[in-house]
């Protein structure tokens, strides 16, 4: 059976990217999407292209629907060798306006469903004494912008989720990592999907030895 990579928070951008390159390294993908309905033609485009995938339905912002939606997941195709936390609800707006009622729902989807992802995993990958924990961060947890107050905060906390986790994991052989990206993701750019889907290929094959849990990915990359 072909190691399993999850995707949480699929969709044509960044989580196609990484679907492809996973896919054509060798990955079968378990996807889990708001509305699989919507990915119907993506899904066969990447069978058509030799890619194994399946797809699950879940609010990433419900515990126990995302929750269930790994475990499916997990049961049809053995145990997640790398799950990537690519959800974000993304909303703008300016602090001073920003209800919040809304700040609150977007960190459910920006940070607390990653969390929920990490802990649905690690278990097993505990016991395989293998696998990667990857996150799809972003340039406002760096460089705050009053215009997406909600969204920097909520890759600023993803990006603490995910530090925290590899300093508490840093004695066992499980990846934590993070891909920031510093840029507008647009085919046929610099922040190109399938580089940026490249870019964490890359960083669950780094090696141990000088392993960094951050990239920056820039238009240098």
């Amino acid at each position: 059976m072909k190691p399993l990579c999850i995707i949480v928070g699929f969709g044509t951008g960044v989580g196609l990217g990484i679907a492809r390159t996973s896919g054509n390294a060798g990955f079968q993908l378990g996807l889990i999407a708001r509305n699989p309905a919507k990915y119907a033609d993506v899904l066969s485009e990447l069978s058509e292209s030799g890619i194994e995938a399946q797809i699950e339905a879940a609010d990433v912002s419900d515990e126990l629907a995302l929750g269930n939606a790994i475990a499916k997941l997990q049961q049809a195709q053995g145990i997640a060798e790398v799950l990537i936390y690519n959800a974000v609800s993304p909303n703008f707006g300016k602090p001073t306006t920003l209800k919040a009622s809304q700040l609150a729902q977007d960190f459910a989807v920006n940070v607390v469903g990653a969390l929920v992802a990490a802990q649905a995993v690690l278990p097993s990958m505990k016991s395989n004494q293998r696998g990667s924990l990857l996150f799809t961060g972003g340039g406002w947890a760096h460089y705050p912008w009053d215009e997406a107050s909600s969204i920097g905060i909520g890759k600023a906390g993803l990006r603490s989720l995910a530090l925290t986790l590899a300093q508490e994991l840093s004695e066992t052989p499980i990846r934590i990592g993070m891909v920031s990206i510093m840029g507008q993701v647009a085919p046929d750019t610099p922040f190109d999907p399938d580089k940026i889907g490249d870019a964490f290929l890359a960083m669950h094959r780094q090696p141990a030895e000088g392993y960094q849990p951050e990239l920056l990915f820039q238009w240098e990359n």
